[in-house]
This record gives structure tokens, C-alpha cells and sequence, in this order.
């Protein structure tokens, strides 16, 4: 590239920050813009299993895959479904110790190890994008609250399901699956919660029947996260955030009638009820007109329901259009032709979330969560 162009990322979120490792990496050094206060300003999510193919790829072309071998969790990466109503365990999948290929790492690790190779005068913290406007000369400027930046060549979106750059190129925003789920904390298992930190063991458990799901995921420090999936309704304007903001743990343990005390316990022992997640997604035809000077990557571009490939994408995303940002000698072309190359990859991948996730919570019983770890199973030994 003769001139690289003067390059915005929307979002610090795995995507964004992998992007802005993969430029650095070959000298570009890109303005980061990120709403969190700091890098530690608010709680970051739970784990996250990274695939070879995805994950631990796009970290290969940011030059960190190495330093997220030496901090990630190998041990965690056991799988369990049990029956919601007879508490019994259906399936338990565990790699060999050293032969699992998808190992774990908090969300807070994770950006910890992004932002380390990045110079701090990059990211922009505390940076509230209320608008990105076109200007005359063809770049950018992106409007703060409190002030405006640029200009910049090219922004690319990388803030999630309600992206502030998303706008710009299409109306369309996500729409709520009508599940929520509320996330629950269970602190200290190794000698708090004994039982329960043997029923989750080492990774995640999987339980569903009768239109609720209950997920439990061990993660770093001795703490599991457990995800209370529930239906609430979906009316035009309904906000399931906030209708459910204040329920209390007997108003969870409403959904779960005939589940075995052993499942309800993680519910009814959590030390903390942490947050409400509605589960929104885009259409999963969904594309855009392309616009020279903008671009979207992960959640902003293909946000789907949590079936264990989001953050995967994502990072992919962005690791693929930074590297063909490098390559290019005409670099506007090099993001037209990654958008294509990313949308045809996401469309068939968020149709075959949107179906697995709506045959979880129409299920009666177990059969969709078997199903689906069936199929993972094929996938990655064909």
C-alpha cells in the first residue's frame, strides 16, 4: 500500500481490537473509539471457547496466538447436557488432557492481551460515537458528545448489535428473538458451591425443556455464570431489559417448573443477579449497499443468537479485512471485496443459528441440544 488511509475502529470490543493488532503489526496504527470508561470500566462478558479456524486464526495474523496459548483455560473445555427434569447427565464431552482444540478465555483476559501491543494513545476511551457524518472532501468525521474526531478515510463498525456506524449504510436494526436471558453469578464454587461447581465441571452445561434453557459456564477465578433462558413477549416496542430489570430469583424459578432441584440450584444459590440480555439478531440475509469509506465487522454486521460462533466471526472478520487493508494497492477495493467474501460466509452461518436457536426453546425435552452437538461433531471431523 503506497498511502495507508486514515483508519477509524468503532468499538474495543475482540473485533475491533484484533483489527487494530493485525494493522499495527504492519505499521498502520489505527484510531480506536470505545464508549467503556477504561479498559476495566464495566464487566466484559464471560468466557469464550476460540476455534482454530476462527478465533485462534484471526489471533495468528495479530501476532498473539502464542501469548493466548500461554493464558487461556485447556482444562475447560468439557461439555455436559443434562436432563432438566431428571437432573441425570446425557452427554459428557470432554478432549483428552492436550488434545482439546477449543480452549477457553474470559472476556476481560482476552482484551487484556489485545490492548497490550497497542500504544495507548490509539484507543480513545470514554469516546461516545453519537454520529458518523460524510464530509466534502470524501473522508470522515465521527460527532462524540462531547467533541468531533477525524477526519478518517475509513471507519469500519465494530460496535455490535446497535453499531453507530451501521446506520450510515442501512435502516435496518436487529429485532428480539423473544428469549432473554438473565445472567446469574456463582462465586468461590471450589469451596462455596461444591455441588454445583461438580454438576457444571469443567466448562459448560446445556439444559432445555419446555421453552426455558438453563446454561452454567465455568470461567477463570472461580466463578461460574449461569444464563437463565426464558420467553417473555416480543410486542413492537416491548424492552425485555427493562420489564424484567428487578426480578427477583423466585420470579426466575417461576419458569422452571418440574426441573430437578439440582438445575434450580443454580439459580436459587447465586450470589448475584448480574444483568438482563435480551437476544436480538439481524436477518440473517441481511446486507448493505457498499459505501466507499465504511465498513462493518462482527455483531455490527451479522449479529446472531449465541451459539458459540459470534466472537469466532468476529475476530475473523477483522483480522481478514485488516490484512486486506495491508495487502491492497487499491485498498477500497480490498474492503468491497471482503464485504463480499464476509457476507456470503455469515448469511448460511446466522440461517443455521437462527434455526438451531429457535428449535432449542421449541423444544419439549433435550432432542434439539443433542441434535446440535451432533451436527458441531460432524462438522469438525469432516
Amino acid at each position: 500500500m503506497k498511502q495507508p488511509p486514515r483508519i477509524a475502529i468503532v468499538g474495543a470490543g475482540p473485533a475491533g481490537l484484533t483489527a487494530a493488532n493485525v494493522l499495527k503489526r504492519h505499521g498502520i496504527l489505527a484510531t480506536v473509539l470505545e464508549s467503556d470508561a477504561g479498559p476495566a470500566a464495566r464487566d466484559q462478558g464471560g468466557s469464550l471457547d476460540l476455534h482454530p479456524d476462527e478465533g485462534q486464526a484471526a489471533l495468528k495474523m495479530a501476532g498473539q496466538l502464542e501469548a493466548f496459548m500461554a493464558v487461556a483455560r485447556h482444562e475447560d473445555q468439557e461439555t455436559r447436557v443434562i436432563d432438566a427434569l431428571s437432573g441425570d447427565t446425557l452427554r459428557d464431552e470432554a478432549p483428552e488432557p492436550g488434545e482439546g482444540d477449543r480452549p477457553e478465555i474470559d472476556r476481560i483476559v482476552l482484551r487484556e492481551l489485545l490492548l497490550a501491543p497497542l500504544d495507548p494513545q490509539q484507543i480513545l476511551w470514554n469516546a461516545h460515537v453519537e454520529e458518523v457524518t460524510a464530509r466534502e472532501d470524501g473522508a470522515y468525521a465521527i460527532r462524540l458528545a462531547d467533541r468531533e474526531v477525524g477526519p478518517f478515510d475509513l471507519v469500519i463498525g465494530a460496535d455490535g448489535a446497535w453499531s453507530r456506524v451501521r446506520p450510515v449504510l442501512s435502516d435496518v436494526l436487529p429485532t428480539y428473538t423473544g428469549i432473554s436471558f438473565v445472567e446469574l453469578w456463582l462465586s468461590d464454587v471450589d469451596t462455596r458451591h461444591t455441588e454445583l461447581s461438580r454438576l457444571v465441571g469443567h466448562g459448560t452445561l446445556f439444559s432445555l425443556h419446555g421453552g426455558a434453557g438453563l446454561f452454567a459456564q465455568r470461567n477463570g477465578g472461580g466463578q461460574i455464570r449461569v444464563y437463565a433462558a426464558i420467553r417473555t413477549p416480543a410486542e413492537a416496542g416491548f424492552r425485555p431489559d427493562k420489564a424484567l430489570a428487578g426480578i427477583t430469583t423466585d420470579q426466575i424459578l417461576s419458569y422452571y417448573p418440574g426441573w430437578s432441584p439440582r438445575l434450580t440450584a443454580l439459580i436459587s444459590s447465586a450470589d448475584r443477579l448480574a444483568a438482563v440480555r435480551p437476544i436480538n439478531a439481524l436477518p440473517v440475509d441481511f446486507r448493505w449497499e457498499h459505501r466507499p469509506g465504511l465498513t462493518l465487522v462482527g455483531d455490527a454486521a451479522h449479529v446472531m443468537p449465541p451459539m458459540g460462533v459470534g466472537v469466532n466471526l468476529a475476530m475473523l472478520d477483522a483480522a481478514e479485512l485488516a490484512e486486506a487493508l495491508v495487502a491492497a494497492v487499491d485498498w477500497p477495493t480490498a474492503v468491497q471485496a471482503f464485504e463480499e467474501r464476509m457476507m456470503s460466509r455469515s448469511g448460511p452461518i446466522a440461517a443455521e443459528c437462527a434455526a438451531g436457536f429457535a428449535g432449542w426453546f421449541a423444544e419439549q425435552d433435550g432432542t434439539a441440544l443433542a441434535q446440535h452437538f451432533d451436527a458441531r461433531n460432524d462438522r469438525e471431523t469432516n
